[in-house]
């Protein structure tokens, strides 16, 4: 398939403008896992917070956005699966579900399913729809992992928000606007 053809034809999501294969497939599930697990090793802890600062949230979401839904949600999948298993590739390098954190992840499986679905509709190639995507992104990651941070750290509900969510929403707003101008300036360039 040529370029041309993938970006006119509707549902295309960026992935999918390389050759289709399995083998194609499964190295971009592979490689969004990869992804997710070295993002997350970009970690600051956030004072009075059980949970960090990490690139995991922004990965997880480009790879739902780039991948599509299906893939998507697959190398989340592949990601949290992995990471229960005992790979060291969740926040700071821990592992398993123990942490009061896992809820982020489950909640980044969904979302990177949620994004993919919306790219597949275009989302990814406008600089407002990419936002607003983003944001989707982030309620869906906040509305599993915030009640299970409350839920695993015996804390109450306006704890978990003040501990779970205030903190990281001005990083989330610098990660919406990354993503406003990378994904729909990628789609440009391929046009060219």
């Amino acid at each position: 398939m040529s370029t041309a053809t993938a970006t006119a034809r509707p549902g295309a999501v960026l992935a999918d403008l390389l050759p289709a294969s399995r083998v194609r497939d499964a190295a971009l599930v592979l490689g969004g896992a990869a992804l997710t697990g070295l993002a997350a090793q970009l970690s600051v802890p956030v004072p009075g917070s059980p949970v960090p600062v990490t690139g995991q949230t922004f990965a997880a979401l480009l790879v739902g956005t780039t991948l599509g839904a299906r893939r998507g949600f697959l190398s989340l999948a592949l990601y949290a699966l992995a990471g229960v298993a005992g790979v060291p590739w969740f926040a700071d390098g821990t592992s398993g579900s123990g942490a009061v954190s896992f809820g982020y992840v489950i909640g980044m499986l969904l979302a990177s399913a949620l994004v993919g679905a919306l790219a597949r509709r275009g989302a990814d190639r406008n600089v407002w729809r990419m936002a607003g995507t983003m944001i989707l992104g982030e309620a869906v990651i906040y509305a599993v992992g915030v009640p299970y941070l409350a839920y695993a750290a015996g804390i109450s509900a306006s704890a978990a928000i003040a501990a779970g969510l205030t903190p990281f929403l001005l990083g989330d707003a610098l990660k919406a606007a990354l993503a406003m101008g990378l994904l729909p300036t990628a789609w440009k360039l391929v046009k060219r």
